[in-house]
């Protein structure tokens, strides 16, 4: 017998929590509510009421722009990198990674200990192919006179006039080794091309060095690019200079773009185009970010209300809208926000019924909610 009751229990116990969560649910949900707002009275119209003309919305129909996203990643437009062009080891590395640099700013030297005594003796080799040409001048400029009266021979005028071309050839041949002895001392100093920030340095002091082997990445900040991958069939919507929408992840707002390239070649495996916009570079974009260009599709007939007349209960969006002389809530289901504080309404309200505003109304922090 005690164990029947224990099990009458239990289930007396499990009803009676049943009925508590209904009830809880009930109320919640506003049954126990009149639906019909005690306050707004009974009559619910501009000029009269409990609601004044300025707490009082309306639904409007307008052409909404619009558009697919493409996915794209930010890349630098000017991306150096920085290589060697000798064999020699490097003396010194004068920037990080991150660091921001000006035109012409040293960022790495290697050693041009040879480079310099190479110099020195081509400098020496000029010296002597000049002496040797000032020689062979003045031997030229003596027996020219000498020959045109007969006091030298055809032969010694023939020789003097071989030996002076012979000695210019050389100082132009030892002025050419300078050259490119004093060309090839610069090349153990590395300096920035253009202003920018240094991606990655690639070398340490005491590195060997290789002609040809990277040193540092660098690209310009000012400079950036979003690279889309737009499909095949909305390539013929974008245009070479045309203004477009961008979407980047560190913004919490789209930014205007124009397009600056259209690869014309399309992904054999994709189908889709490389399609290269820039714009004004706001802080805090780097390259590799993600981002979404917005490729325009013409425009839609939509219904929209201001944001503020739009409140969230957990995850209800709801409106109190005027009917006749009451006011009753009603569920809508919202799109993506307008121009001026609206929003779009997708199902829930059509164009010319009004609704009820708050009291204090902060249209962008209410819109921001509802969206």
């Amino acid at each position: 017998m005690e164990r029947f009751r224990k099990i009458w229990l239990r289930i007396v116990l499990a009803a009676a929590s049943l009925v508590v969560v209904v009830l809880l649910l009930m109320l919640l949900a506003g049954v126990f509510h009149d639906k019909v707002d005690s306050e707004a009275g009974r009559a619910a119209g501009t000029s009269a009421g409990r609601y004044p003309a300025e707490r009082i919305g309306e639904a409007v129909a307008r052409d909404l722009p619009q558009s697919e996203w493409a996915v794209g990643t930010v890349r630098a437009i000017h991306r150096t990198t920085l290589g060697a062009r000798l064999l020699s080891t490097v003396v010194g590395v004068h920037v990080e990674a991150g660091q921001d640099v000006a035109r012409d700013e040293v960022l790495v030297e290697l050693d041009d200990r040879d480079l310099k005594a190479r110099l020195a003796q081509v400098e020496a080799g000029v010296e002597v192919a000049q002496a040797t040409w000032d020689q062979a001048k003045s031997d030229f400029e003596r027996i020219s006179p000498l020959a045109a009266d007969g006091s030298a021979s055809a032969f010694e005028l023939t020789t003097a006039t071989n030996a002076l071309r012979t000695a210019q050839a050389q100082h132009e041949r030892a002025v050419q080794d300078r050259l490119e002895a004093e060309t090839a001392l610069t090349y153990t100093v590395i300096r920035a091309p253009v202003s920018g920030r240094i991606v990655d340095k690639l070398v340490d002091v005491g590195d060997m060095v290789t002609p040809g082997q990277p040193l540092v990445t660098m690209y310009d900040p000012t400079r950036m690019q979003l690279v889309a991958t737009v499909r095949e069939s909305l390539r013929q919507r974008l245009e070479v200079g045309q203004q477009v929408s961008v979407k980047l992840d560190v913004l919490d707002h789209p930014c205007e773009a124009t397009v600056a390239e259209i690869v014309p070649e399309a992904a054999t495996a994709s189908r889709s185009f490389e399609v290269k916009v820039t714009g004004p570079c706001p802080p805090g974009v780097y390259p590799g970010m993600f981002g979404q260009l917005g490729v325009p599709l013409g425009s839609r007939r939509a219904v929209c209300v201001p944001g503020a007349a739009v409140r969230r209960v957990g995850q209800l969006d709801l409106v109190r809208v005027i009917e006749g002389d009451q006011t009753r809530r009603r569920l809508v289901q919202l799109g993506r926000p307008a121009d001026d504080g609206l929003v779009e309404v997708l199902s829930g309200l059509s164009p010319g019924e009004r609704v009820v505003l708050p009291e204090s109304v902060d249209s962008s922090s209410e819109a921001d909610r509802a969206g």
